[in-house]
């Protein structure tokens, strides 16, 4: 199957998604998760239609995403992978929405970026929703009190929840529990849903899903 051909039906499955859960058509944000790929490789989703896309590392993004903007201007870029602190510079000026804000000293390093580069971003908090000693994230407890302080101290624009569930797991608990923590932190969008279940994740309410495989095949 071509890539155009995998897009579409990723497409087409979120669309049938949101049908079955009553939501509205479009509601539903896809991020393209074009980690590991190429240039060349991402073009063709590019020509396909695709404008949001996903990257896991700052300094790979670096290598290929400048060149990818400069021709197609108004792709939207989402930084889905952990943020180093010296990193923090560099993404605040390459991406356009940072979903991995997990921890008070990442967030006064991108409010203090942004206030250096005079550049509006888009913000979500990563939720640790399995308590995974191995994974990033905010402790599900702690989600309203740490929105609090990047939108009442620091200033920044938080507008969503963002979390990658046990992998051994069940999703459906986590992005419920997901959903909840956004109504409690007064934020309004849910990143959550990768290629393995994403479906499941429009019918708890994801706003945005990320799909890699399905669209670019095995890396």
């Amino acid at each position: 199957m071509e890539l155009q051909e995998r897009l579409d039906e990723v497409r087409s499955h979120i669309a049938a998604a949101e049908r079955q859960a009553g939501r509205a058509a479009g509601s539903v944000q896809l991020v393209a998760v074009s980690k590991t790929f190429d240039a060349d490789q991402i073009r063709p989703a590019i020509s396909a239609g695709q404008r949001v896309f996903g990257e896991n590392r700052v300094q790979e993004s670096q290598g290929k995403w400048p060149e990818l903007k400069t021709e197609t201007p108004g792709i939207e870029l989402h930084l889905i992978g952990p943020l180093q602190s010296n990193k923090t510079a560099d993404a605040v000026a390459l991406f356009d929405v940072i979903e991995t804000v997990d921890r008070e000293k990442i967030a006064r390093a991108i409010a203090d970026e942004i206030k250096r580069q005079g550049k509006a971003i888009r913000l979500y908090v990563q939720v640790n929703t399995g308590l995974e000693l191995q994974k990033a994230g905010i402790a599900p407890d702690d989600t309203a009190s740490f929105v609090d302080l990047c939108r009442k101290e620091l200033g920044l624009s938080i507008e969503g929840l963002m979390c990658i569930p046990p992998a051994d797991e069940n999703p459906g608990p986590h992005f419920a529990l997901l959903a909840k923590l956004a109504k409690q932190a007064g934020v309004e969008k849910l990143s959550m849903g990768m290629s393995s279940d994403y479906e499941i994740a429009v019918a708890f309410g994801a706003t945005s899903v990320r799909v890699g495989s399905a669209i670019f095949g095995a890396r």
